[in-house]
């Protein structure tokens, strides 16, 4: 790590460090993210985010109330130019059990994706279903993904303008054929924190050339009209956040996530009238009420 040149420097870092472990501990402990006794599988891309992720664990591990295990996976794809040594030489120099997965998914990924189109949604199902079976293989009960705030915020968006749903990606997921459960404790991290605390780290980063080699893909889109958003209003990334964790069904559409069509008022037979007449004026006061009977023929035809 890069010796800090005053006292201010490191007081910086300390700040950052323990802003990252605090977002952490606190997405863990909201989403009950690590028990005792679990083993997390977590998958290290080489990218700033994973490296984050397994700095954070490790650091919690030391300190957490319960006792759990930590095994670095990553999935080599093959991809052209991809550095096989970088990973095991900095695994192995932290002392961290580890394990490289070697399946080449970008010769399928470059072979049935047409030209021009995103790679990222066939590349991430290939990768997902590699992990998946690996973590059932040495037994891990949690697999943790370097997915951040701001990751999922951009998720959010690229679900309602390009594929119409709202969702975006839960910080605790049970896969479909509930053998897995995904973890992802970067939920409450923002990217620029991250990506400060991996410089200063000085991570050896593996930047992924097949995904960046494409250009505007919609994720860059999205990414590009959130900034935009956060520079002219400070906060509304933290706002966007705080909305996806509080939804209220009731206020949206889905006839699936809430029952419209059993909705039936509930009106008493006499109705309390507000009193209206103001005490200085020397009025009534006391208050009045509908009779029971139904409005006159007249009354009805004068307030035609």
């Amino acid at each position: 790590m890069t010796e800090f040149d005053t006292r201010k420097e490191r007081l910086e870092f300390n700040k950052l460090q323990k802003r990252l472990r605090r977002n952490v501990g606190s997405a863990i402990a909201d989403y009950n993210m690590i028990e005792d006794g679990d083993k997390i599988m977590v998958c290290l891309s080489g990218g700033k985010d994973s490296y984050c992720m397994l700095d954070i664990l490790l650091n919690l591990q030391k300190t957490a109330p319960v006792s759990f295990e930590i095994v670095a996976v990553n999935l080599d794809q093959k991809q052209p130019g991809f550095p096989p040594e970088v990973l095991p030489a900095y695994l192995s120099g932290l002392g961290v059990p580890f394990h490289i997965l070697e399946k080449d998914t970008y010769s399928v990924v470059t072979e049935l994706v047409p030209e021009g189109k995103t790679y990222c949604g066939l590349c991430s199902r290939l990768r997902r279903g590699t992990l998946y079976g690996f973590a059932q293989q040495i037994g891990a009960t949690k697999i943790a993904l370097g997915h951040h705030r701001d990751d999922i915020i951009e998720t959010l968006f690229l679900n309602m303008f390009y594929g119409g749903k709202l969702k975006a990606m839960p910080p605790k997921l049970l896969s479909d054929d509930k053998q897995n459960v995904v973890i992802r404790p970067l939920a409450y991290c923002k990217e620029e924190d991250l990506e400060a605390y991996a410089g200063l780290k000085e991570f050896p980063i593996i930047p992924c050339n097949l995904c960046g080699s494409q250009d505007n893909l919609q994720r860059q889109v999205i990414k590009e009209m959130l900034q935009g958003w956060e520079k002219q209003h400070p906060g509304r990334l933290e706002t966007i956040f705080a909305a996806i964790k509080s939804v209220a069904p009731s206020q949206l559409a889905d006839t699936d996530l809430f029952d419209f069509a059993s909705l039936q008022i509930e009106r008493p037979s006499r109705i309390g009238m507000v009193n209206l007449w103001d005490g200085e004026t020397g009025g009534d006061k006391d208050s009045v009420s509908m009779p029971d009977s139904s409005p006159s023929d007249d009354m009805v035809r004068e307030s035609a």
